[in-house]
């Protein structure tokens, strides 16, 4: 039997007034005039009345995640602590919890997150800034091989880009490099914070992980790269193919936090290759809507 739940007329009130807050802020995907955190908690209000009510369909679903992760990152780069965000989103979740499915303000919300974020449905490509570096998505022409979400960096002269490439509905967790005057490597691995070790963002120096707070996961294949894959001119490189659930660890890093990717060689030595998390968790939910 389902439970039906009282509520007081105070806890009415103020879930219609989450509501009408949420109806305001979703308006538009970024409000000039809100708060990153009071962003960011409207955004996981509406997730989490989703949720509960199936309010949008799979495409608006992930284009609201996406921007869900953004206000996330926002918040963070603004100085708010990550407890205190946990905090915001638990409470955004205890609030869907007291809105009724039924409440007309919950299909005014419905209406303008359609409308604000329906478009980003048809939106073929999208850059999420960084300190540095930012993350490039890209949803046209998956009927070829290409890169679908992308950060470019180097070692020494050499480019590397890493990110999901591929062709078709699976891209791969990949690294490409084009080597300048040296041997190939023989192994790949990239490296980012353990939470397990080290549960808080690590913000010092380069925003990288002492190395025993560091967790690491080694390349499963390499192949040639495809033309598609390679940095503006270059003929040649290996692309080295990570299973997919090292991208879980990066996505759940504080988007000031950095990341390496190494190469290996035979003689001992290692070239590293830096990157910036950033908006990456919003970048797989940008993705995660699928080809244009």
């Amino acid at each position: 039997m389902r439970r039906v739940r009282r509520m007081t007329i105070g806890q009415n009130a103020a879930a219609a007034k989450t509501v009408l807050l949420a109806a305001a802020v979703l308006a538009t995907p970024a409000p000039a005039w809100a708060g990153p955190a009071d962003t960011y908690y409207e955004r996981a209000f509406v997730v989490a009345a989703d949720a509960r009510c199936g309010l949008f369909d799979d495409r608006v679903d992930a284009a609201l995640t996406a921007a869900t992760a953004q206000a996330r990152g926002a918040a963070l780069r603004s100085g708010a602590a990550e407890a205190d965000l946990k905090a915001v989103a638990a409470r955004a979740r205890a609030r869907a919890e007291t809105v009724s499915c039924r409440d007309p303000q919950l299909a005014v919300v419905r209406d303008r997150v359609d409308g604000a974020f329906s478009g980003w449905t048809r939106t073929p490509r999208m850059t999420f800034p960084g300190q540095a570096r930012p993350w490039v998505a890209d949803r046209s022409a998956w009927s070829r091989p290409g890169w679908r979400l992308s950060q470019a960096s180097r070692v020494g002269a050499s480019p590397v880009t890493f990110g999901y490439a591929g062709d078709g509905d699976a891209p791969a967790l990949t690294a490409v490099v084009s080597f300048v005057g040296r041997s190939r490597p023989y192994a790949a691995r990239i490296v980012f914070r353990d939470e397990a070790r080290a549960p808080r963002a690590w913000l010092s120096g380069r925003g990288l992980a002492p190395a025993a707070s560091r967790a690491s996961v080694w390349a499963t294949a390499v192949a040639p790269a495809g033309a598609a894959l390679l940095a503006e001119g270059r003929r040649a490189g290996e692309a080295w193919r990570f299973p997919a659930t090292a991208a879980d660890g990066l996505g759940r890093l504080d988007p000031r936090e950095s990341f390496l990717v190494e190469f290996h060689f035979r003689d001992g030595s290692v070239a590293t290759a830096a990157f910036e998390a950033g908006d990456f968790a919003a970048g797989r939910a940008f993705m995660a809507m699928g080809a244009l």
